[in-house]
């Protein structure tokens, strides 16, 4: 029998959910509510009797001192004028049910019966609330819940029934179904592409014709049918959809682009983007890095840390669930990110999670509707990432956050996440690995339900109240914790020979690529544990259900390997063997539901095609604007700092836990409050060591609206200079490139840009290469995220089709000797010299001082390498001799942003003359103090230090400008002596602090 128990604070406690949640509807709509309180309720299905119910409520869920619970309502009529419960729609992933039914596990000493059940949910009691029942709902709709995997109920006063309350709401998944192979007929290519659009297979056109003659070849048939097959099954044709997606093959960066600039009559014809761009570059430098490990195969890129350990990095993006779903979307992508450390090589430990968001402005009022609108939305990508990473004991140490119009139509969520492993294990090297013929497959962690399957589910079924919203992931931190800590125990006793997350397309990805090494694979479906029953076959092959990895273990090392799965409390199970068949064998109950060649998914399919015709931004009517200097530029920049793209965003930083694993030597926020952005955070990842490593991210989608040549220049350039600003090495940069771009296939109706797109997509590439090459970076993992487009409903209820700007994150890393002679940002001493280095030159365009007055301009920043590296070269050694006091890299907004800033991160002030800032010809103070020239730092020097350092710049563009004050102003006089700028300090932070960031 199920019972409901509810639990709330006493009421005499200050609820803080309860008031955040009145803050959010009075920031949200402008309607007054007075109080909120929360009662959170726990459904028990779990055949506990009253003895133990009453247990469990006192010993586990209640604290007595701050707390009330009961198995009735706590609520009554006259506690509100409205209550609305919230909870989980079936088959959402209900992590702290979960975790709930762990805990009654663990206090009771006995397992619970195979379908005992826990769900969570939340009645939120509004009191003092003048509210229409229409705004309570679209309180609930807006702030409360999501109705892709929450429902919600509204109770006035006179509904609510006193005895029994909300009565028992249990969300199970009640399928009622019976599991099938279905064959299909493929007798045309027709046939075969209606078959791709009712499943959602989206077969590219090309591979149609590939794919129907595989499965008419003679051996093929006459080999299937010894197996009892002969039309392909909808397995296989959903296993070959998941190996050709974009995301699994990369079909995009694989393509060939036939590139075309009409205005200068340049022709190119690139056959291969990741080949030419990415792979080549990188092979290229691997030769000359021997801290490269391993590159361009595994989950994630491998580098040399010390004598003894490598780390692990990759980056990804979460863009259409976290679009959707703000809060769940962005948890599994974090949760998802880390599982790539998790799995490569025979597997590392997690030291730190990164984060970035582009989204829409977070005060949007326009007539476009989005699905979440853009501060919900934020707030819920905020909130998954927290959760993802402080849950999961990894700290989040870095991160980006831009707005953008352009990201209406869909968001982009960045993740990040380092790992560290020894560099041998049991004498074998880490980062090493292959199954074996002969090896069981395991699969290791969740159970598989309808999450993640291309939305087929969620089509194709009639809605009922226990319809699963399969096509949502939501991440379980806990879960995947206690998997990261077992596998790592295994991998130490030598248990593992292979190891690989199940990230996009499940097993079908993890297996069937996996099966290539080994040579083959057998796999009997029907033993894959399941979250409920009534699934599919080959909804069972590509469910994305998170927390789970697929494991290669030798039979001899089954029996441990299950021992410290039983210690750690992570579910696995053998489904399968690796063979040296040269097929994938999928069964189901002893009957063969797929049957495929290996050599099938590495034939040479069609190349896609895509035509690329570059537009100048001159052809595109941009021109630089003439514009008469400000008269008043204290105010300028006071409103430059309060940008959203400028302003403090300590909200988000404040809720990341940087500190869980005690390794922060240079935090993400620094200064004498610890409250201003660092160029680059510092983890000490081996405690016993100073040995620390730098990382750090940029993104410029701005400049892309000019040319995305330099949109990329502009975000490596960045990356290698914030890496300088904290002492890192040079010559020891590795890089992750994460693109996200609309679509680029032509179409004269739906896409008419989608040439001019293909063309931005090749220059920015072309700056990936160029840049690596120029600077040594080699490219240690990446990921390409296409189709970033939304159709968006306007007030009438018309379409339109919003594009995100093509963006390209870049992050980096490199070693830094010693942690004790980092560098950061904010002045330190008053009397330090203040010193410009590198050229200012009037680049404004797409600059935030130019979108500040509404233009874009055409002077893009532009990198120059060779005479860039100079002068790095000569700051590293700066920096090693310990000469500088502080090192700011100079981005977005320019120098007068970057030097408030370091100002009151420093509580100090600053007075400074233009006249000595070194300048390519003659530009007035706004292009001085705002271009956002690459190449250029800010550095502050003891005055004991300042021979020395000045002998090491000789000959380079380094400008002693001014000095740090103790006066809490910033001082700028321009070229002629006139006082440009003199305001307090306290006012330019208040006006940073205050921006909607």
């Amino acid at each position: 029998m199920a019972a409901r128990l509810e639990i709330a604070l006493k009421p005499h406690l200050f609820d803080a959910e309860g008031s955040g949640l009145c803050r959010m509807i009075h920031d949200y709509f402008g309607w007054h509510v007075g109080s909120a309180r929360v009662i959170h309720v726990l459904m028990l299905d779990a055949g506990l009797n009253e003895s133990e119910l009453e247990a469990v409520r006192t010993e586990i869920f209640t604290n007595p001192v701050t707390q009330v619970s009961s198995y009735g309502p706590l609520a009554r009529p006259e506690d509100f004028d409205w209550a609305v419960w919230v909870g989980f729609r079936p088959g959402v992933r209900d992590t702290a049910g979960s975790v709930a039914l762990e805990a009654i596990t663990d206090f009771l000493q006995r397992p619970m019966p195979p379908h005992a059940a826990a769900y969570t949910s939340k009645l939120v009691l509004l009191r003092d609330a003048p509210l229409s029942r229409e705004q309570v709902d679209t309180i609930a709709r807006e702030l409360l819940a999501n109705d892709i995997i929450q429902q919600w109920r509204i109770y006035a006063p006179k509904d609510w029934d006193s005895r029994h309350g909300i009565g028992f709401i249990l969300p199970k998944v009640d399928l009622a179904h019976t599991p099938t192979v279905q064959t299909l007929a493929i007798g045309s290519d027709d046939e075969l592409k209606r078959l791709s659009d009712e499943r959602n297979l989206a077969l590219h056109p090309r591979d149609i014709p590939v794919i129907r003659a595989y499965f008419l070849r003679p051996e093929v048939v006459e080999e299937r049918r010894k197996v009892g097959l002969d039309l392909p099954t909808d397995v296989e044709l959903e296993a070959i959809s998941q190996a050709r997606s974009d995301h699994c093959n990369h079909n995009t960066f694989r393509g060939k682009f036939f590139y075309r600039d009409p205005d200068s009559g340049e022709e190119a014809v690139v056959d291969s983007l990741f080949r030419t761009c990415i792979e080549a570059p990188t092979l290229k430098i691997q030769k000359k890095k021997d801290w490269v490990v391993s590159v361009l195969w595994d989950n994630a890129g491998v580098a040399r840390f010390d004598d003894d350990h490598h780390y692990v990095i990759t980056g990804e993006t979460h863009n259409s669930p976290s679009n959707m779903e703000a809060y769940g979307g962005a948890l599994t992508g974090i949760v998802g990110v880390y599982r790539d450390p998790m799995g490569t090589g025979k597997g590392s430990r997690l030291i730190a999670g990164l984060y970035g968001y582009c989204v829409g402005p977070r005060d949007y009022a326009g007539p476009l509707r989005p699905h979440l609108h853009p501060r919900r939305l934020l707030d819920g990508v905020v909130e998954g990432v927290r959760d993802g990473g402080n849950k999961h004991g990894v700290p989040t140490v870095f991160g980006n956050l831009l707005h953008h119009p352009s990201y209406l139509g869909k968001c982009l969520v960045f993740v990040g996440a380092i790992g560290l492993m020894p560099k041998t294990v049991k004498g074998e090297p880490t980062e090493r690995k292959k199954p074996n013929p002969g090896d069981l497959i395991i699969m290791a962690g969740g159970r598989v339900g309808k999450d993640g399957i291309h939305g087929v589910t969620a089509s194709s079924e009639s809605y009922s109240e226990h319809t699963p919203a399969g096509h949502v992931q939501i991440g379980d931190p806990y879960t995947q914790k206690k998997m990261h800590d077992f596998l790592l125990e295994a991998r130490d006793e030598g248990l593992i020979t292979f190891i690989t997350d199940n990230g996009g397309g499940g097993l079908s990805s993890s297996i069937g690529e996996s099966a290539q090494m080994a040579g083959g694979a057998l796999v009997e479906l029907d033993k894959v544990p399941l979250k409920y029953e009534g699934l599919d076959v080959w909804e069972i092959w590509v469910s994305e259900s998170q927390e789970r990895m697929t494991v290669a273990v030798r039979p001899e090392n089954l029996d441990r390997f299950m021992e410290l799965a039983r210690l750690h409390e992570v579910e696995c199970t053998v489904i399968g063997r690796y063979e040296d068949s040269g097929k994938l064998h999928l069964t189901y109950e002893g009957r063969t539901c797929a049957y495929l060649d290996l050599s099938f998914f590495r034939e040479d399919f069609p190349q896609w095609e895509f035509d690329a015709q570059w537009r100048s931004p001159q052809s595109r009517g941009l021109t630089e604007p003439v514009l008469s200097e400000p008269q008043d530029f204290g105010r300028l920049l006071c409103d430059l700092l309060a940008s959203p793209n400028l302003c403090s965003r300590e909200w988000i930083q404040r809720q990341y836990d940087h500190e869980v694993q005690g390794t922060s030597a240079v935090k993400f926020l620094v200064g004498r409050d610890r409250d201003v952005p660092n160029d680059a955070a510092v983890i000490r990842p081996v405690l016993s060591s100073n040995r620390g490593l730098a990382v750090t991210q940029a993104l410029h989608p701005t400049y892309s609206q000019i040319d995305t040549y330099h949109m990329v220049e502009a975000s490596i350039d960045e990356c290698v200079r914030r890496l300088l600003a904290v002492g890192g090495i040079l010559d020891e940069i590795g890089g992750v490139d994460n693109f996200c771009w609309p679509n680029i296939q032509y179409d004269p109706e739906k896409n008419p840009d989608g040439r001019y797109k293909a063309a931005q997509l090749v220059r920015a590439n072309w700056a990936l290469r160029d840049m690596c090459l120029a600077y040594g970076i080699p490219l240690l993992s990446g990921k390409d995220s296409m189709y970033v487009d939304g159709h968006l409903p306007g007030a009438y209820g018309e379409r339109h089709k919003v594009s995100g700007l093509p963006t390209m994150q870049f992050t980096a890393t490199t070693v830094v000797p010693d942690v004790n002679r980092c560098l950061t940002m904010d002045v330190k001493m008053p009397g330090d010299a203040v010193y410009v280095l590198g050229i200012t030159r009037n680049e404004l365009g797409a600059s935030e001082y130019y979108e500040h007055l509404g233009h874009v301009g055409l002077n893009v920043p532009r990198a120059r390498p060779e005479d860039f590296l100079k002068l790095y070269r000569a700051l590293e050694q700066a920096v090693d001799r310990g000469l500088c006091a502080s090192c700011r890299a100079v981005g977005r907004g320019g120098l007068a942003v970057h030097g408030a800033m370091t100002a009151f991160a420093g509580r100090l002030g600053m007075t400074w003359d233009l006249s000595r800032v070194p300048v390519d010809g003659d530009l007035p103070p706004s292009a001085l103090l705002f271009s956002e020239s690459l190449g250029r730092f800010l550095v502050t020097v003891p005055p004991d230090r300042i021979a020395a350092f000045e002998e090491l710049m000789k000959g380079l563009p380094a400008g002693r400008i001014g000095e740090v004050i103790e006066a809490p102003v910033f001082r700028i006089r321009a070229s002629d002596g006139k006082e440009l700028l003199n305001v307090p300090l306290e006012r330019l932070r208040q006006a940073w602090c205050g921006g909607k960031g």
